[in-house]
């Protein structure tokens, strides 16, 4: 590129592709290339002008356009998906074109008519993360529409995405052809018992160095609670939603479903730590209970033991005298021990790339140092097990990297429910279903609150066709823990569940679902490409599998056969809807 000409400025740019481009060109080059130009010419650029934007690059299957504003490349895009969707109703089966569209906001450099830059990247992982015939747009764009633009927002979370080093937050519009249900947006029902979930302590010590700190604070206590089988305690990967956030503890406490709230703050300055910690009544606002702790750090451990115990007492005290509190009983010694994996579990869960291996090598350090600590093997299982689920390893290497951490986690401490987790995950993808369903209900039996435990004991039973009692495993793991990035896991199991039982069109709802919580998992595709075909809907199961095929192009009936662990009688008919899509 040429030194002079460059030019670095602020713009939104808008990422288009033809959704299974490959397969039109194959079935009818002249007719696909025909009505490629007509799209271009009479929406993609006409519209493009009309909300002040160019089309920079012709990319064959799709364009890039710059527009001066957020606003206007998001409006641009609503009015392409509509124009498109209206022309679409009266084509052709075979002759109708969709496209995904993505939208970023930042610095490019243009180059003559050409444009470079983060900006450009990002719009098109943006576009990689839309369905057929919807509309992904990166955080910042969503913050400067999301008030001008009267339309509504799913959000993704934050995606890894490739060659982008940080995740990036994504929001999704939803203009599908044939959308899924919208949530009733109705808050979960409050539990038939007390329920109460715990906000992430602050860190008071003025370093950042230290929020993990007060993060495996918070998760202890946690812990703790979910032992307690008359409290329904909302899982970590929810609470932690709010952390570093202004919260209105009413509201808070309404979307969650629950009626208690703990709040609190951890300083640690050298070798004593000051925790404060309160407990409301949120539909009252009443502090039912408040304490501050001065200890020496050594006595963490029974510091939070009796934070349990105070908030339980203040809750329930007939139940607690009943039932107590069990202690983590974990000496003072194991002090440095519990910090390796305290930090290891900050690292794990920002789910980057970078952070998961750092996360990885952290706990393997730990498990070298301290052979005889129990959680730093029983986490290093479940960290690997989570890392194959969400594709950051192949699934197949997970098992034996796996099963000797947590096999190790059990003989330490055999009242260790994430080690019971790692064994079931292991028989799962090993297809021994029956063994794999007694590891998990082992998990929740020594932790009733454990919602990836109870998640993923239906996700097996899915598999294995036990379609009602997995849906009804599945949904309790959901109301555990409701902002939880693995629950696209379990919406994608009971997607499972209803395609086993011949309930196609609840199996679509559950996987379109499953996508637009994960796009960049392939579980959920594949999942919802054979609910389509067999549902006869062969227009969406093709775009569909043109995705898988993008996502993984490895895939095949063979890989499928080998890889995804479906019990051999169920295998058969999945394998028929994926068939049936044009997989082979």
């Amino acid at each position: 590129m040429s030194e002079g000409r460059l030019q670095r400025h602020l713009a939104a740019i808008l990422a288009a592709d033809v959704v299974g481009f490959s397969r039109m060109m194959d079935a009818d080059e002249p007719g696909t290339l025909a009505r490629l130009k007509a799209l271009r010419r009479e929406i993609v650029d006409a519209l493009t002008r009309q909300f002040g934007g160019r089309v920079f690059k012709d990319t064959g299957d799709g364009a890039l356009a710059e527009f001066p504003s957020a606003t206007d490349a998001v409006q641009c895009a609503i009015e392409i998906q509509q124009v498109l969707a209206k022309r679409n109703d009266s084509a052709p089966e075979g002759g109708r074109i969709l496209l995904r569209i993505g939208i970023s906001l930042g610095d490019v450099i243009a180059d003559g008519s050409d444009v470079y830059g983060n900006g450009v990247n990002i719009a098109a992982r943006m576009e990689g993360l839309a369905e057929p015939g919807a509309i992904c747009v990166s955080g910042n764009v969503y913050e400067h529409v999301r008030n001008s633009i009267d339309v509504g927002f799913d959000d993704l979370g934050e995606q890894f995405v490739k060659n982008i080093d940080r995740p990036v937050r994504c929001f999704r519009l939803g203009l599908d052809p044939r959308p899924a249900p919208p949530p009733s947006g109705a808050p979960p029902a409050m539990p038939d018992k007390p329920s109460i979930a715990v906000l992430p302590f602050q860190n008071m010590s003025g370093d950042a160095d230290q929020e993990y700190f007060a993060d495996g604070i918070t998760e202890d206590i946690i812990t703790a609670l979910s032992h307690i089988r008359w409290l329904f305690v909302i899982a970590r990967n929810s609470s932690f939603v709010y952390k570093g956030r202004a919260v209105d503890v009413k509201r808070v406490a309404r979307e969650l479903g629950v009626r208690y709230l703990l709040e609190g703050s951890v300083r640690k300055l050298g070798n004593r730590v000051r925790i404060t910690a309160q407990l409301v009544d949120a539909p009252t606002g009443v502090h039912h209970w408040a304490e501050r702790y001065d200890r020496d750090l050594i006595d963490i451990f029974a510091l939070q033991d009796e934070i349990t115990r105070n908030v339980a007492g203040a809750i329930e005290p007939r139940l607690l005298a009943a039932e107590g509190v069990r202690s983590q009983g974990r000496p003072g010694a194991d002090l440095d021990a519990w910090d390796m994996v305290a930090r290891a579990m900050a690292r794990f869960w920002r789910t980057t790339g970078h952070d998961i291996e750092a996360a990885i090598a952290m706990l393997k350090d730990a498990v070298a140092r301290h052979p005889n600590y129990g959680p730093a093997h029983s986490m290093l299982a479940f960290c690997l097990v989570l890392t194959g689920h969400f594709g950051w390893l192949p699934i197949f290497e997970v098992p034996k990297l796996a099963l000797d951490s947590a096999r190790r986690a059990v003989e330490l401490d055999d009242n260790d429910p994430w080690a019971y987790l790692a064994l079931g995950y292991v028989a799962f993808v090993e297809r021994r279903t029956d063994d794999a369903a007694a590891q998990f209900r082992r998990a929740v039996e020594l932790n009733p609150n454990f919602a990836a435990a109870h998640g993923y004991w239906g996700y097996a039973l899915a598999f294995d066709g036990r379609s009602d009692e997995a849906i009804e495993r599945m949904a309790l793991a959901m109301r555990m823990s409701p902002h939880d990035r693995q629950n696209s896991i379990f919406m994608g199991g009971t997607a499972v569940a209803h395609y086993l039982a011949h309930r196609y069109d609840q199996a679509i709802e559950w996987a379109r679902k499953a996508v637009q919580q994960g796009p960049s998992m392939t579980a959920p595709h594949r999942i919802l490409c054979a609910s389509l075909a067999q549902s006869g809907r062969l227009d969406e199961a093709h775009a569909v599998l043109e995705r898988m095929r993008e996502m993984q192009p490895y895939i095949s009936i063979e890989w499928v056969t080998r890889m995804v662990p479906y019990t051999p009688e169920r295998l058969t008919h999945f394998l028929e809807g994926l068939k049936k899509a044009g997989l082979t």
